[in-house]
């Protein structure tokens, strides 16, 4: 890493500038009485040329530096102006650990290798982590800095006067005799080096917490990344307060302002006189020695009151100053005893638009007190904390809205056609908006069939989404028109490609003849279906797999598979098996196993179908949501022989009779009587209408299920119409006898003609299909 220049220059000039380093010179700070010098003196006297002391911060910089809160390692930084000797050489500076340089750094006091717990961490005691942690002694007692000789692991002294009290009742301390690390450096400079360590040892701790705190992308994980960060490094313990509900962008809240509390967290209790060491308490606020009495959960912040104040002010403050004083029992309510000292610090938590919440920071009486600098580091913890809780409310809101959009263009409910069962499951991606083009679908048809669709549109946008709606439309209307499945993905296909040259995506569409037990599959580009036969055997359908849909120049392949009763379906995205820790053919391999274990455990019936999809969703382990996740599974009942009855008539005057003494027939075979005169009044009427244009035979179908369904089929396309007949009109009453009396009918329009279907209501008690 590149080095500053001035480093060099100030390790160049250390030999001949050693002499202005004593302390005669008054450069380099005055000692108190005792004879232990004072490490922010040095902050108090002018600054040299080209450096600027920065208030507050405990170091200076050149002229025309910036400096990096965060741990940027090249920045320039000086505890006190250039003393000749070195003193240029930042806490905060990097510098090569080989070479002559690297030595001259050792040998002036650098801070590099030092630890947050080692310097500004003597009173936290432990060795740094990058991330913010610091492992606390065995023994709970302060640590001293690392390398320094016995006494120079005490406590510096404080602008509180605490350490001052304490070293006047103890007596004057003694100083150690001076060891140089150079020739001519006196104890003066160590402790003007050990000033310049905490405050670099502060910045990189701010670096490393902001880090954690910046990896969290929901509300949890930041304000769980805040307090790893903070505990036990620079706080025993801390409470997180946020406002309830948080705001979400531009919205201005109305009503009262309400602080609900978020978290706690603080370090394990120290062993009790039996040497049991007591457990920490994660759920409920109490937080032991560090506070007396248990927090509130809620708090309201009246306004114009002193916790609104002080929120406003948006400034960390000690929990002594006066406006804490008043605020901390109105936050935390009024029978909460905190520490004494500066061992408290309240932090509000500012947004980029407003106030969202509190963080109050809290030390045992046995540690030693905050320092002033402390408040900069609250500062700075509470601003990306705020900062990153706005992001993920914002990042939430946008998950959920991309999830309703995902949500609305699928099906609501699924329909519940004639011999076949449906299950559903959709899943969206495990990284919060990342709305996917997935999507299922199930269409009746005519003739008690019904289409399975499912389809995946690459890409992972609102675009996506907006490209999948506009598809699922298509393949709907496609379906009415009972297209062959081939034809169907063709057209999709068309449609994808007036969309834009980059829509691409996968879909499967198969269409299930419950009458013939048979099912219809052509494949654009999708993973294969799985078929679970009753008995447990799991087999990957062999289907051509084709190309995507928005290649285009592409012929579609189908085939038809036999689709036995108690056979169920299994069609499903890519999300489900495939991800960054298996390859695509792994995971249908694992989805089929799956599969078959499900229904061993039900033995020769098959397994249910709502919990036979959660199993299969089971199968996702760590790390296995890359990807939304469509399911569908279709389990077959289909239509048994002696509920269908079918017949070809010729299209001749007599064929309505015809039609309706075979009706007849068929209704006393399934003891369906009642249902006699309503369907030979109908029957006749569909019949008439279709003898009349045909030129080939008429086909009629009457089938028992939960209801009787008749099929008139012949081979002319136009659709009829329902219309209101004229009083002197001698037809056009067919379709409105059909309308009054059906429980539901329709037309369809086939390939070599169309088909006009109704239905009636089976009467109560009747038998079923």
């Amino acid at each position: 890493m590149t080095e500053h220049p001035t480093s060099h220059e100030s390790r160049r000039s250390a030999p001949t500038a050693a002499p202005s380093a004593s302390p005669s010179a008054g450069t380099a700070g005055t000692a108190p009485p005792g004879g232990v010098p004072d490490p922010r003196s040095a902050l108090q006297q002018p600054a040299a040329t080209g450096f600027v002391p920065v208030p507050g911060t405990g170091f200076a910089v050149r002229g025309g530096d910036d400096i990096g809160i965060g741990g940027d390692r090249s920045v320039t930084a000086s505890a006190g102006p250039p003393d000749g000797q070195g003193a240029t050489r930042g806490a905060a500076e990097p510098a090569a650990d080989h070479g002559p340089a690297g030595d001259a750094s050792r040998a002036y006091g650098d801070a590099r290798d030092s630890s947050y717990g080692a310097s500004y961490g003597a009173p936290y005691g432990g060795s740094y982590d990058p991330y913010g942690e610091v492992a606390m002694p065995a023994d709970g007692r302060p640590a001293g800095v690392p390398g320094d000789e016995p006494g120079h692991g005490q406590q510096r002294p404080r602008p509180d006067g605490e350490g001052a009290q304490a070293a006047g009742a103890q007596g004057p301390p003694t100083v150690p005799p001076a060891r140089s690390a150079h020739p001519g450096e006196s104890g003066e400079n160590r402790e003007t080096a050990a000033a310049r360590q905490a405050s670099g040892d502060r910045l990189r701790f701010i670096g490393a917490a902001t880090r954690r705190i910046a990896r969290g992308i929901d509300l949890d994980e930041i304000v769980l990344g805040l307090c790893r960060a903070t505990v036990p490094t620079f706080a025993d313990a801390i409470l997180v307060y946020l406002r309830d509900p948080l705001p979400v962008g531009d919205e201005r809240p109305t009503g009262p302002v309400v602080l609900r509390l978020r978290r706690t967290d603080r370090i394990p209790e120290e062993p009790d006189t039996n040497g049991l060491r007591l457990p920490v308490l994660p759920a409920q606020p109490d937080l032991g020695p560090a506070m007396g009495g248990t927090a509130a959960e809620l708090s309201e912040v009246r306004p114009g009151g002193p916790l609104a104040e002080v929120l406003r002010g948006v400034r960390p403050l000690f929990g002594e100053a006066q406006a804490a004083r008043t605020a901390l029992p109105e936050l935390l309510g009024p029978d909460t005893r905190l520490p004494g000292g500066h061992r408290v610090i309240l932090a509000p938590l500012r947004g980029r638009r407003r106030v969202i919440g509190a963080a109050v920071f809290l030390r045992r009486p046995d540690r030693p007190a905050f320092e002033p600098d402390d408040l900069l580091v609250a500062a700075q913890l509470a601003t990306h904390t705020a900062l990153g809780v706005d992001k993920a409310v914002l990042y939430g809101r946008e998950a959920y809205i991309a999830d309703a959009l995902q949500r609305t263009m699928l099906p609501d409910s699924l329909p519940q056609p004639t011999g076949v069962r449906l299950a559903s499951r959709y899943l969206p991606a495990a990284e919060t908006a990342r709305v996917g083009g997935d999507w299922y679908d199930a269409i009746p048809l005519p003739g008690s069939r019904v289409a399975l669709v499912v389809g995946d549109v690459m890409g992972h946008s609102m675009t996506s989404a907006a490209i999948m709606g506009q598809l699922r439309t298509t393949a709907q209307t496609l379906a009415g028109l009972d297209l062959p499945p081939q034809e169907v993905l063709h057209h999709l296909d068309e449609q994808a490609q007036r969309l834009g040259t980059d829509r691409m995506a996968t879909c499967l569409y198969a269409v299930y003849d419950p009458v013939a037990h048979r099912i219809t599959i052509a494949n654009a580009g999708h993973p294969p279906p799985v078929m679970l036969h009753r008995g447990g055997r799991a087999e990957v359908l062999r289907v051509p797999s084709g190309a995507p849909i928005g290649v285009g120049g592409v012929d579609f392949e189908a085939v038809e598979l036999d689709a036995p009763a108690g056979a169920t379906l299994v069609l499903y995205t890519d999300g489900l098996v495939e991800s960054r820790i298996r390859d695509v053919w792994t995971g249908i391999e694992q989805l089929r196993e799956r599969l078959a274990e499900t229904a061993r455990l039900t033995g020769p019936n098959p397994p249910p179908l709502e919990p036979m999809c959660d199993e299969v969703l089971d199968m996702l382990g760590p790390g296995d949501r890359d990807d939304d996740i469509a399911l569908l599974a279709a389990r077959f009942d289909g239509i048994a022989p002696s509920d269908v009855a079918y017949w070809y008539l010729d299209p001749k005057a007599q064929t309505a009779g015809q039609a309706r003494r075979l009706a007849r027939r068929a209704l006393a075979r399934w003891g369906l009587d009642e249902l006699t005169d309503q369907l030979e009044l109908l029957v006749s009427e569909v019949v008439t209408n279709a003898v009349r244009y045909a030129e080939r035979p008429v086909t009629l179908r009457l089938l028992r299920t939960d209801v009787l369904r008749c099929e008139v089929g012949d081979d002319v396309p136009q659709l009829p119409r329902l219309r209101q007949a004229r009083p002197s009109d001698e037809g056009g009453r067919g379709l409105y006898l059909v309308n009054r009396m059906a429980r539901r009918w329709g037309a369809t329009r086939l390939s070599m003609g169309k088909v006009v279907w109704f239905e009636l209501s089976m009467p109560p008690g009747a038998p079923r299909g």
